[in-house]
């Protein structure tokens, strides 16, 4: 199956790199105006869901675009056809394609692939994490003075839920820098190569985050809610780091709960 996610995501990933700046209609969902999606986004949707029902017609697919299939089963992969839609827009090369296999409701295989560097992140359940073949794991930085950060604001920023306002200026005075990169799965795949420390947001959706989770946990670094529990794919909390930073994080964050 994870062979499967790596086609589709290659494909799908080649199919949007074709397209940037061919876009010719733009929606938004839910009234949001910051929340977008262009024929690129549902186009390479439709090669993923093509490519797992070939081979796995009774597995439920939850699709960003499409939403959850009806088919019931073990098995449910997890498909953000295009993660980071505005800058794809706007022609910035910080977008990826990202595919998660949930077996029993644990999440067992994730692939991320960025068509722009030719990156392509794997992870399965108790067997490492991988950029491009080579095993990744995360950074060794034990303080949150000398780390380098990324976040996310919602797409209801304006309403600034859960203090996310706050939180990123908080940190802001925290850490050595913040960054804003734009692709929730991308932040996860870097906090899980060490190329970034940690990362937190609100308000996240099942296919943002469903293979980054995996890659950050095989790559050695800790996942929870803001409180330290558990997280889930279905929770609107994250944070991810390198655990050696995590409760200096949660300190930051418990003081806007």
């Amino acid at each position: 199956m994870i062979q499967l996610a790596i086609d589709a995501a290659r494909d799908a990933g080649r199919f949007l790199k074709e397209n940037v700046g061919r876009v010719r209609s733009i929606e938004t969902k839910k009234g949001e105006v910051r929340n977008l999606v262009t024929e690129i986004d549902k186009g390479s949707e439709a090669r993923i869901i093509r490519a797992i029902r070939s081979r796995y017609p009774d597995h439920a697919i939850l699709a960003e675009e499409s939403g959850a299939s009806d088919a019931q089963g073990e098995y449910r992969w997890i498909v953000d056809p295009l993660d980071g839609t505005t800058n794809f827009l706007h022609g910035l090369p910080v977008f990826c394609v990202t595919i998660g296999i949930e077996h029993r409701g644990e999440i067992v295989a994730g692939v991320v692939y960025d068509p722009n560097f030719d990156e392509l992140f794997t992870a399965e359940k108790g067997s490492g994490a991988y950029l491009n073949g080579k095993r990744i794991a995360v950074s060794e930085n034990a303080e949150l003075i000398n780390s380098l950060l990324v976040t996310g604001f919602p797409y209801d920023i304006a309403v600034n839920p859960d203090h996310a306002v706050e939180h990123f200026v908080e940190f802001l005075k925290e850490a050595r820098g913040l960054r804003r990169l734009g692709s929730a799965a991308l932040d996860l795949c870097y906090v899980a190569s060490g190329r970034l420390d940690g990362f937190w947001e609100v308000n996240l959706h099942p296919w943002d985050m469903a293979a980054g989770i995996l890659l950050v946990s095989e790559a050695g670094g800790r996942v929870s809610d803001f409180h330290g529990e558990r997280m889930s794919v279905y929770g609107r909390r994250i944070l991810a780091s390198n655990g050696m930073i995590h409760e200096e994080m949660m300190r930051v964050l418990g003081r806007h709960p």
